[in-house]
């Protein structure tokens, strides 16, 4: 018999709870029992952020349960953010919402947002994601590398740093000489322009940079710098460390060939770090390193930190990302690798039960 498609009147009430709705086997159930767990422990931290006086704000669990949803489905904008909360039932229950609330405005949560701006708080998230990762991680082989990010300003904006702020854009900087140090961009001042390899396109951008573990791929740490020739060294060797701080035994670092200076080499090894880095002609690694089994299997192991890279750029916002400053752009970062975990940790914990 032919169903009626003919609806005289809207349900007013409905029996099924939204809990209900939600297959008991989605991936997002896993990522929001952990990320319960991370929010509820940073209550302190977010107390500190928000006065104790005035009208209540949107609360800083839900914004950043938001902020995740807007990394793992590619939403490219806090409008259209808003718009899937308002009928998406998934969405509503990752953030917290019931089928009855009311969704925010859209500029309402990016005013709210920009509070939770801050690269110490991303940090702190980020620390209390890589907890929960616990008996997944590699605590002594790990790979380093950086990434570009192409920064929220256009190569027009790239101007001469004596030059009348009354030019409008739009003139032909063909043939013109253009360097860091006599030019800045008038849309993001700190971005800078650069190129990664010979032959490719230098463009205004940041440099994001990873530490991974050997094991399963997790990122152990990450920052972000602005680009140029040494950041991925000298950002290494922060990571490094702060890894390294009060630790005992000795653990291994590998890295592509940009990494095999002797500075860079030598710094690392007095932090107790042995540099598992591809060689280069007349570069610091030499048969010392190399001749033992762990060297090349620290090399076979570096695609591993590139996984993370190709998810924050094709799923996550890091191939441009919409801010500017590097402050932000560090924050972004940061939390979008925490992301990545989030992601990564429940999968890999059904793995090994």
């Amino acid at each position: 018999m032919r169903g009626d498609d003919q609806q005289l009147q809207s349900g007013m009430f409905s029996s099924v709870a939204l809990e209900e709705r939600i297959p008991a086997d989605h991936p997002l159930r896993g990522v929001r029992k952990l990320v319960d767990v991370v929010l509820a422990g940073m209550s302190k931290e977010f107390d500190g952020v928000y006065s104790e006086v005035g009208r209540p704000s949107i609360a800083p669990e839900r914004l950043l349960r938001g902020l995740l949803l807007q990394v793992f489905y590619s939403v490219r904008s806090e409008r259209l953010l808003m718009e899937q909360l308002n009928y998406n039932l998934l969405f509503r229950w990752f953030v917290g919402l019931e089928i009855d609330d009311a969704v925010w405005n859209h500029a309402v949560f990016s005013k709210n947002r920009d509070r939770l701006l801050n690269q110490d708080l991303a940090q702190k998230f980020f620390a209390r994601v890589k907890e929960q990762a616990a008996g997944l991680m590699s605590d002594e082989h790990f790979t380093v590398d950086g990434t570009l990010i192409e920064a929220w300003a256009g190569q027009k904006s790239f101007r001469r740093k004596d030059q009348d702020d009354g030019r409008k854009g739009g003139g032909n900087f063909h043939g013109e000489a253009r360097r860091n140090d006599t030019h800045a961009s008038r849309t993001d001042p700190e971005a800078r322009l650069y190129k990664k390899a010979a032959g490719q396109e230098a463009k205004l951008s940041y440099l994001g940079h990873t530490l991974v573990e050997n094991r399963n791929g997790l990122i152990a740490a990450a920052m972000t710098t602005q680009a140029d020739g040494r950041a991925e060294r000298d950002a290494a060797l922060l990571l490094l460390q702060q890894l390294t701080k009060g630790r005992r035994g000795r653990i291994t670092a590998g890295a592509d060939k940009a990494y095999d200076t002797r500075d860079f080499v030598s710094t690392v090894r007095e932090l107790g770090v042995t540099p598992h880095v591809a060689r280069r002609q007349n570069g610091a690694i030499d048969e010392r390193t190399s001749r033992h089994p762990g060297y090349a299997i620290s090399l076979s192991k570096r695609w591993l930190v590139e996984k993370p890279f190709g998810w924050l750029k094709q799923i996550g916002p890091l191939k441009k990302v919409k801010l500017r400053g590097l402050a932000k752009v560090d924050w972004l970062f940061v939390f979008s690798c925490a992301a990545f975990n989030l992601i990564r940790i429940p999968k890999l914990r059904a793995e090994s039960a």
